[in-house]
């Protein structure tokens, strides 16, 4: 692993300062509507904008790379993130805010697919897992410490909104000033949503309703909070929670995936989801508890999308992999726009409530949904099963495909 840090510093250290912008707008957003007056409706609205972008950006980064290089969309995209994240402070009204979240999530996306191509590049056949494993790594605790971030400073004001900025400008430095040349690039082409529902029914159900959940961690939280009352110092602990949870369980879970039937791994995993969630909406917690219940659900969320795209591939050629992760990635997409947009909906008819509302009907239907299909086809054998890695909905298609590779050959090689 070190050796590993050694070779990918740059990219790494770069990664981390995004990460910490990213995770700094997705809160402080949340944050600053309630200060300007936005309503529930309109903030979740903003939230989803940031899908659609990122949805967007996954299908046109790839040409954009093609076109003009990693190099330029690397530094036209984060000067654009670093412009946004100021503008957010200069026009504070929800439609330009939406827009302004739609450019953002794009600008994220093609980051991403150019930041993991590069780091596929620079690792070996020997270490690619591990360096993509270091990569969601930073990823996360990016985003963690961005919580810290949001209590430096006064929401209403300016700085917090220039901090990040100014990190998203520094995080390009090391990356490129890095001797590192740049990579070669191949794109994948998407399996179509039919084609996916036919290889996997459960696998395109499930990620879909991940999806909302995923958004409603990473859009709407900071939105819950103020609705609930929460100060700034609260709610930046229980998304740190929300985060910090994901990054504990997921190598536990993704350890018994490997020994047991993963659809009755899925039931259970989504129904502890679903508990939490209902303790949260059936009792009056104190703070202490509501993080508890931040880190079961975050410990769920993204341990369940990696759970899934494992099962998905159990019934995959190696061949069908790459393909079928571009259509899973698009399908969570679509589930991540809807999400925010339900949950403001649920909030407005019922408030703060709907929040954990939503996760707990998301959780409960793929519960549900898992145990009919349990029903309709019989299990893959724990011994032909492929293995599972851990991924984030956020990584690229090319990143999920070259993970798996690395992991089928050393199976192959071990067995």
């Amino acid at each position: 692993m070190f050796k590993v840090f050694t070779a990918s510093w740059a990219l790494l250290l770069g990664m981390m300062f995004l990460m910490v912008g990213n995770g700094v707008q997705g809160t402080l957003l949340g944050i600053r509507g309630a200060i300007e007056g936005f309503s529930t409706s309109q903030m979740s609205i903003v939230m989803s904008a940031y899908f659609a972008g990122f949805l967007f950006g996954s299908k046109m980064a790839p040409e954009l790379i093609r076109r003009v290089g990693h190099v330029r969309v690397f530094a036209a995209l984060g000067s654009l993130i670093s412009a946004v994240l100021v503008l957010y402070a200069v026009i504070p009204d929800w439609i330009v805010w939406t827009l302004l979240r739609v450019l953002i999530g794009f600008c994220f996306s093609g980051v991403y697919v150019t930041a993991e191509s590069w780091l596929n590049n620079t690792a070996s056949n020997e270490n690619r897992g591990q360096a993509l494993s270091l990569y969601m790594i930073v990823q996360m605790v990016g985003i963690i410490a961005a919580q810290a971030l949001i209590n430096f400073a006064d929401p209403a004001g300016f700085l917090l909104f220039i901090i990040p900025s100014v990190l998203v400008s520094l995080s390009f430095a090391p990356i490129l000033l890095s001797i590192s040349p740049a990579p070669t690039f191949g794109t994948t082409k998407s399996m179509s949503i039919r084609e996916l529902y036919g290889v996997s029914p459960l696998g395109v159900v499930g990620i879909f309703l991940m999806g909302g959940v995923f958004a409603a961690m990473f859009g709407m939280t900071a939105v819950w909070g103020t609705e609930a009352g929460l100060s700034v110092f609260e709610i930046s602990v229980f998304t740190a929670a929300i985060y910090f949870g994901g990054l504990v369980f997921q190598y536990p879970i993704g350890w018994l995936s490997d020994r047991v039937d993963r659809r009755k791994l899925l039931v259970i995993v989504a129904l502890i989801g679903s508990a939490g969630g209902a303790i949260a909406v059936l009792f009056n917690l104190s703070f202490i508890w509501l993080l508890g219940v931040a880190l079961i659900i975050g410990g769920i969320s993204n341990p369940l999308y990696s759970l899934l795209v494992a099962y998905t591939n159990d019934y995959l050629d190696h061949d069908q992999m790459a393909a079928a992760s571009g259509g899973l990635l698009f399908v969570n997409g679509l589930g991540a726009i809807i999400g925010p947009l339900a949950i403001g909906w649920l909030m407005a008819l019922i408030g703060p409530s709907g929040f954990f509302l939503f996760i707990i009907l998301l959780t409960t239907s793929l519960a549900v949904y898992a145990l009919w299909r349990m029903t309709q086809r019989p299990a893959v054998s724990v011994a032909e099963t492929g293995p599972f890695a851990a991924v984030s909905p956020v990584v690229s298609a090319a990143t999920v495909d070259a993970v798996y590779s690395e992991l089928s050959e050393q199976q192959t090689e071990t067995s």
